[in-house]
């Protein structure tokens, strides 16, 4: 198959706003406890730590990491987790029926972020609290000093503030599963309400409201438009999140739910754009897509789970090949939409549903689907180009148009160069991929990466070497301003260019 690609220097989608290869830290099964944390192990730092996790987080060149829930934060007392360890105190966590030690808390893990590179995103209880928890937090967090929430976090080891930018007003407040579930209108209220206190204990914050846990609520489109009518003129992000599976083992259908994903970003920005009209306001909203992965694998052994464990095994999905393309194909995705989407955070991090896995005073690893998102975080950065696409495309129940690859290119002007990824979903042919790059003077190909030819379900394990990575590609060819690849089947792709000024 042939398909040929353009794009013109002159015609962009946005700047890449580097959040957008963000992650999610929970306290929930072992993404913190035996996951980031784990006094004991023989590669722990003195803190508890493990650095072999540690590297694996700096090699994924995670910008930016949300944190504490997901579903916990609806019953968490941010206060359990500050002070001396040996005083903090043991807690039912509802939301995942286990026992929390609140070994970890704002400190250690605003410490850990310092270590890894990443920014720190905190999320706020509105379940179980209000208005008043959302200010005292703020204050402890990013007041200088002289009050008694700042003077607090001096005395407990936190000199200066930590000046968290970004903070997210609750989580997924429309699930009858959440903790202190909401109405559209109690949560629009409580979200404003808290919002207001919070900017004016530090103006300089950004706020994400909650929109719909996902997009096939039944409250859906009704959920963003009615909270926005209350939060729009406080709040800078809406949140989205999805997941996505392959239950019914239909791999055409499986690799076709990046564009669910689309779909659901040009809803949401259509909403937003609605009220922005309705309150005549000047203000853009941009979106958070701050929980997203593959999650599906692990669904079975969790309905198992004896209540009122300390970190069991939960949501730990073991991925495979297949998952590693659609998670590439997810990740193009948010780039073309990163004219709206400014943030975006794989969930979770660490075992669970996550890139890194470990073993309990054993080894880490790298999942299938840390090479797609690693490769990204690492090269994509710069400006989208707007491309036009002319490729074969297939059909599958419910959508009609699928296109055989998706793909995008970056302009990154600080490095001069040009980045293409790209996913060939077919899984029989060669796609013969040409690219008219318009206004560039082409130099050489830096590298060309890809992944391919494993089985699709293939994963990385512990025990077997973890093949699923990727290799040397063959070099693209280059003919003044046009580049030709060939995407092998059913593969990930990265192909880095110079470009002339």
């Amino acid at each position: 198959m042939k398909a040929k690609m353009t794009v013109n220097k002159a015609f962009t989608v946005s700047k890449i706003d580097p959040r957008i290869y963000g992650s999610f830290v929970e306290h929930m099964g072992r993404c913190i406890y035996t996951g980031i944390y784990e006094p004991g192990h023989p590669a722990t730092d003195n803190e508890g730590f493990r650095n072999d996790v540690k590297e694996l987080v700096k090699d994924l060149k995670i910008p930016f990491i949300r944190y504490p829930g997901g579903n916990f934060v609806s019953g968490y007392n941010w206060e359990d987790g500050i002070g001396p360890k040996e005083d903090r105190p043991k807690r039912l966590d509802l939301a995942w029926r286990t026992v929390e030690s609140n070994q970890v808390g704002i400190h250690e893990f605003i410490n850990w972020c310092k270590e890894v590179g990443a920014e720190a995103n905190m999320a706020i209880n509105l379940g179980t609290r209000g208005i008043d928890a959302a200010r005292n937090i703020v204050e402890y967090c990013n007041h200088p000093g002289g009050t008694y929430w700042s003077d607090l976090r001096r005395k407990n080891g936190a000199e200066e503030p930590f000046k968290i930018k970004t903070w997210c007003l609750g989580n997924e407040m429309d699930g009858p599963w959440q903790i202190g579930m909401k109405t559209a209108e109690e949560y629009g209220r409580l979200a404003a309400e808290a919002a207001k206190v919070m900017k004016l204990v530090d103006s300089n914050i950004e706020l994400v409201a909650c929109g719909s846990s996902s997009q096939f609520m039944n409250t859906f489109a009704e959920w963003e438009a009615t909270i926005l009518e209350h939060t729009y003129p406080h709040v800078e992000y809406i949140s989205l999140h999805s997941y996505y599976g392959n239950q019914k083992n239909d791999l055409p259908s499986y690799l076709a739910k990046s564009m669910d994903m689309d779909d659901f970003i040009k809803s949401v920005t259509a909403i937003c754009d609605y009220i922005k009209a309705k309150q005549r306001s000047k203000k853009t909203l941009y979106l958070a897509f701050d929980e997203w992965n593959v999650w599906y694998h692990s669904n079975e052994k969790d309905s198992k789970n004896e209540p009122w464990q300390y970190a069991p095994p939960i949501l730990e999905d073991i991925y495979n090949f297949e998952d590693a393309l659609l998670v590439g194909c997810l990740l193009i995705t948010l780039l073309k939409n990163c004219d709206r989407v400014k943030i975006a955070c794989m969930a979770q991090l660490v075992n669970v549903i996550g890139p890194i896995m470990t073993e309990a005073g054993g080894e880490a690893w790298r999942q299938t689907i840390y090479w797609p998102l690693m490769q990204a975080a690492h090269f994509g950065h710069g400006t989208v180009l707007l491309s036009t696409v002319d490729v074969p495309t297939y059909d599958i129940e419910g959508r009609n148009g699928v296109p055989y690859i998706e793909s995008i290119a970056i302009h990154n002007e600080e490095k001069e160069e040009i980045v293409i990824l790209a996913v060939n979903r077919s899984a029989d042919e060669n796609m013969e991929l040409s690219l008219d790059l318009q206004g560039f003077e082409l130099g050489d190909v830096i590298e060309c990466k890809e992944m391919h030819g494993h089985d699709i379900k293939l994963a990385n394990t512990k025990e077997n070497g973890q093949p699923v990575a990727p290799v040397d590609g063959k070099l693209p060819t280059i003919s003044g301003n046009s580049l030709s690849a060939t995407l092998a089947p059913l593969s990930w792709n990265m192909i880095r260019v110079t470009v002339r000024a």
